[in-house]
């Protein structure tokens, strides 16, 4: 019954699961260094930077990741010449601009979680901070952010496990990772059905190890009040 994936043995079947765990890994850091400095920009006193991160929060958010992804393709590529380092290399161009969209699009959850957590810090200690002579920016690095993130580490573990399941749309624009190949086995291939549930449950054990994980983490770093 399972003959046929001797055709698409490593690096095919199991390589294409390995860039799907890279472009979540690459993703997912950018889309927390980038999250965290919009939610850094929601609460900042500064009308022109809170102005900037509410609207990028509130346009991205309505957007299709798909059309992201393909603008990053064909507006960032085709239009601007963007090669992301890689001008000759077609399949690692595609990668480094599938993990920008991804980027763009997932730090605007991560930005809204953060805000969340960053609201659930009393007011008093930034003010007491502040009080004794502490910048905004380190009172937002010392004091609140490290509550925030130890708050909303299950909202973050929600994030991620999109972001993996998210990383399918790379698809669109020829990255070879999972969806890919799914789309060219079930073309070649009759069990459509076995396929489909192959790939469902390689991503069940890529999201479900990790949700519980950081469910038991946030669970033990949580903030007492």
């Amino acid at each position: 019954m399972f003959d046929f994936l001797s055709d698409y043995d490593d690096p095919s079947l199991l390589g294409a699961f390995w860039v799907t765990i890279q472009l979540t890994i690459f993703s997912g850091i950018g889309s927390l260094i980038w999250g965290t400095l919009l939610a850094a920009m929601r609460v900042s006193p500064v009308p022109l930077m809170r102005g900037f991160g509410t609207a990028y929060v509130n346009i991205v958010r309505n957007i299709p990741l798909t059309v992201i992804i393909v603008f990053t393709s064909l507006g960032l590529a085709d239009i601007f010449g963007m090669t992301m380092g890689a001008p000759d290399d077609f399949e690692a161009q595609g990668f480094r601009l599938a993990i920008l969209g991804l980027v763009a699009y997932t730090a605007a959850f991560v930005c809204e979680a953060l805000r969340s957590g960053i609201n659930t810090v009393p007011v008093g200690q930034a003010e007491a901070a502040r009080a004794i002579g502490l910048s905004f920016s380190q009172v937002l690095r010392l004091i609140v952010l490290p509550q925030a993130f130890r708050s909303v580490i299950g909202p973050l573990a929600n994030v991620l496990i999109a972001l993996t399941k998210n990383t399918t749309v790379a698809a669109t624009i020829g990255v070879a990772e999972a969806a890919l190949l799914m789309k060219e086995m079930i073309e070649n291939e009759a069990q459509t059905l076995l396929i489909g549930a192959i790939f469902a449950f390689g991503f069940v054990v890529l999201t479900l190890p990790t949700g519980l994980f950081l469910g038991w983490l946030s669970k033990r770093l949580a903030v007492k009040r």
